[in-house]
């Protein structure tokens, strides 16, 4: 087989979403990718499935099986030579597709399925009910379905920064503050740019909720809108509480045209960029902006010659990564960034969205050519991966070396030590506040600066009325305010009484 033969190409792309009247209707995870994975052959025009010699499925939460790709190929009826089950991270969707792309353009395989699924919704709703759902016996003995974060600071941990949804605030307030932004003007571009998601999703048969969702709406705090994490709201965070499975078929050109693909329906990856930041958020350069992030970015336009994208995708799991996402490549506050919906309205199956944001992209360059850019991003603004698609047969071959990691570090700043925290006086990197059910302050969580220079953590009491409420300000960011903390149980900051002092730092922002 010839070069040419083995050039990889999307043939077909399949989705599933169930909304079950009755628990004992429900599909599981695995049959929500059985059935995206027939879906995706009949859209390649059949025959390819029994074909697929290379299997990968993406990491699932909502249900436990003891080998998922061996499940998965049983209730398919195939054997592929190649089977592996991803790890977690939002980028993972996209990772493998490429993957799977680079092995086909290497020879390693012929006929690619990658598929994943979760049932959250119905996980939650059993759970709930206190009901029994249908599905294979939980595999109590398999891998625990969520990794526990140990490789972060324990200060984090103690302070309970360690999920997702603790940890994105800290990039929305010190990112709107470097790029000059009041807090009302950051609210208001993220309530906007989480409407226009929002009107993608009310159009997408795939998505879990299908309905546009006016800007004010998106940032009005109500009892159904309440605060999560400030300043962002129940509808600006990833919704996992879905029922969605989707499945890629990637081949080669040969098998694609042995099989009788129609051309037209033929999209091309013309490759891709990937880049890590530290896994503890705390020993990175700042949180103004990610050397990954923009190394990645600047990789992808790279690979469309630096011409501007006919359709892009950027992971929307909270408003600060597409946002930045959108500045790094120079794109107005008036840009569509998504062909799916978000994972705030079309929904988060977890590990799984970038997945389906394939099958929407792949629709969409075949309904209006030219290029596309999936951008996924996985963990703490960790883990980021792009992947550039096009209608348009490539002249060169894949690059089998995707890394841009070297790009990264050459971007990445002067890296502050980390210490525990010490009675004194302390400057504020950045901030967030996390909140109960009822909308009531749980605590608030503060990035320090020592007057050393060095990096800490600290709590803010839920009585702290004067710290709280320069946190929460309109007009004006605390970031560079000084305070005083203090260490007891837990070590608590209060912020000093002049807003006018010195800062002990400065923030820059990264220019790609």
């Amino acid at each position: 087989m010839t070069p040419d033969d083995r050039t990889p190409v999307i043939v077909g792309c399949g989705e599933a979403v169930d909304r079950p009247a009755a628990l004992g209707q429900a599909f599981d995870p695995i049959g929500l990718m059985a059935l995206a994975a027939r879906r995706a052959d009949k859209d390649a025009g059949g025959g390819l499935l029994r074909q697929v010699d290379r299997l990968d499925v993406v990491n699932l939460v909502s249900w436990r099986y003891a080998d998922p790709p061996a499940e998965l190929a049983v209730r398919l009826g195939i054997a592929p030579r190649s089977l592996s089950y991803a790890p977690i991270g939002g980028e993972t969707p996209t990772k493998l597709v490429h993957e799977a792309a680079l092995a086909i353009a290497r020879g390693e395989a012929q006929v690619a399925l990658i598929a994943g699924g979760e049932a959250q919704h119905s996980a939650a709703r059993a759970q709930k009910e206190g009901a029994e759902l249908p599905w294979s016996p939980f595999a109590h003995d398999a891998p625990a379905r969520v990794e526990r974060a140990t490789y972060l600071h324990s200060l984090a941990i103690a302070l309970g920064a360690s999920m997702p949804v603790n940890v994105y605030p800290f990039y929305e307030m010190a990112s709107a503050h470097a790029w000059g932004q009041t807090p009302t003007a950051a609210q208001r571009e993220s309530a906007e740019l989480w409407a226009r998601y929002s009107a993608v999703a009310a159009d997408n048969p795939s998505s879990w909720l299908q309905r546009a969702f006016a800007a004010d709406d998106i940032a009005r705090v109500t009892p159904d809108n309440r605060l999560i994490a400030w300043p962002y709201t129940k509808l600006m965070v990833a919704n996992p509480m879905v029922n969605q499975g989707a499945a890629v078929i990637v081949t080669s050109l040969a098998a694609a045209r042995e099989a009788g693909v129609d051309p037209a329906a033929m999209i091309y990856p013309l490759g891709g960029a990937a880049a890590d930041e530290p896994r503890d958020y705390l020993a990175r350069d700042g949180f103004s902006a990610s050397p990954a992030q923009d190394a990645v970015l600047a990789g992808a336009r790279d690979l469309n010659d630096g011409r501007p994208f006919e359709a892009i995708e950027l992971y929307s799991c909270f408003p600060c990564v597409p946002k930045m996402a959108r500045r790094t490549l120079g794109l107005g506050e008036d840009v569509v960034p998504t062909v799916t919906g978000g994972l705030t309205f079309f929904g988060a199956p977890l590990n799984d969205y970038m997945l389906h944001a394939t099958a929407a992209m792949v629709r969409r360059l075949r309904s209006g050519g030219g290029a596309g850019l999936l951008y996924g991003q996985g963990e703490f603004v960790t883990k980021h991966h792009a992947l550039v698609l096009s209608s348009t047969r490539p002249d060169r071959p894949l690059d089998q070396d995707y890394s841009v990691a070297g790009d990264a570090e050459q971007r990445r700043g002067t890296v502050p030590s980390t210490v525990m925290p010490a009675d004194g006086a302390a400057t504020l990197e950045t901030v967030t506040i996390l909140y109960r059910r009822d909308g009531t302050v749980d605590h608030g969580v503060v990035i320090l600066r020592t007057e050393e220079g060095a990096r800490t953590m600290a709590a803010v009491a839920p009585d702290d009325r004067a710290t709280l409420a320069a946190i929460v300000d309109r007009d004006r960011y605390p970031v560079g305010r000084r305070g005083t903390i203090a260490v007891g149980d837990m070590p608590r900051w209060t912020i000093g009484q002049d807003p006018s002092q010195e800062h002990l730092f400065s923030v820059s922002i990264r220019v790609s």
